[in-house]
């Protein structure tokens, strides 16, 4: 009895430490995503990279930094990194798959996976595209209250010309019911950089189709959730505002 006793309360130490470990993780990568330092984000995850033994609970989280980041080089055109870690990104994937434990976010993530190799090469878009539409759909529907695979589908619908079927007033929608989801969980949304992107997402795609005042609100809303993200409060709300002064 008393040795079971010891075994579990060295379970849970080893449980809650790391939750805190994982917590800070997650501000770590707020913290970066905020101030757009890559350089920031990019040692946290080449230091959870070099980690042994990693769980699929690690190998998930880990995951999710590797996407953004890889999302972060693209936005500035850094395509040598984006091609390295979006491979470091592939094989913990194939590694998380092999558990069958997360089956929905496999799928998201192959999506998003997608979707960075045709952004990477254009001359993939025919081939590779409806994989990346493919694989949301199936996140979607192994788990509708995973609101990755909502936003994958987005991401493909705001990115894909229309002659091809794309519709940026489709992506919102998807947006939103992401949006939805997270928002019914306090976890999801606090100091999440997954919930801020989403958000911008939704103002910029408001913008694109040129429904302002709606922009607005979403910019406002995101100022208000978090006034020193400097994306949005230094280039995305400026810009916004001068284009629609101008029109």
């Amino acid at each position: 009895m008393e040795r079971t006793k010891r075994i579990t309360i060295t379970i849970l130490l080893i449980a809650f430490s790391f939750f805190k470990l994982s917590a800070q993780y997650k501000q770590d990568v707020y913290n970066a995503f905020i101030n757009s330092n890559m350089d920031a984000w990019k040692i946290l995850i080449d230091e959870l990279e070099r980690k042994q033994d990693k769980s699929d609970a690690f190998l998930l989280e880990l995951i999710n930094y590797q996407y953004g980041f890889i999302g972060f080089c693209m936005e500035n055109d850094d395509k040598k990194q984006a091609k390295e870690y979006l491979k470091l990104a592939e094989n913990n994937l194939e590694k998380l798959e092999k558990s069958s434990l997360y089956p929905s976010y496999v799928q998201a993530y192959k999506s998003a996976f997608y979707g960075f190799s045709v952004g990477l090469n254009k001359l993939k878009a025919p081939f590779v595209g409806p994989k990346s539409i493919d694989a949301a759909k199936q996140s979607m529907e192994q788990n509708p209250s995973n609101p990755l695979g909502y936003i994958q589908y987005a991401n493909a619908q705001y990115y894909m010309p229309p002659l091809f079927g794309g519709s940026k007033e489709e992506a919102i929608e998807y947006y939103k019911k992401a949006q939805t989801i997270m928002e019914s969980d306090s976890i999801m949304i606090k100091k999440d950089w997954n919930y801020l992107h989403l958000l911008t997402n939704i103002a910029t795609s408001y913008t694109e189709i040129n429904e302002y005042d709606k922009a607005e609100k979403y910019y406002q809303l995101i100022l208000k959730i978090e006034p020193n993200y400097l994306w949005v409060k230094n280039k995305l709300y400026p810009t916004f505002l001068k284009k629609r002064n101008n029109e």
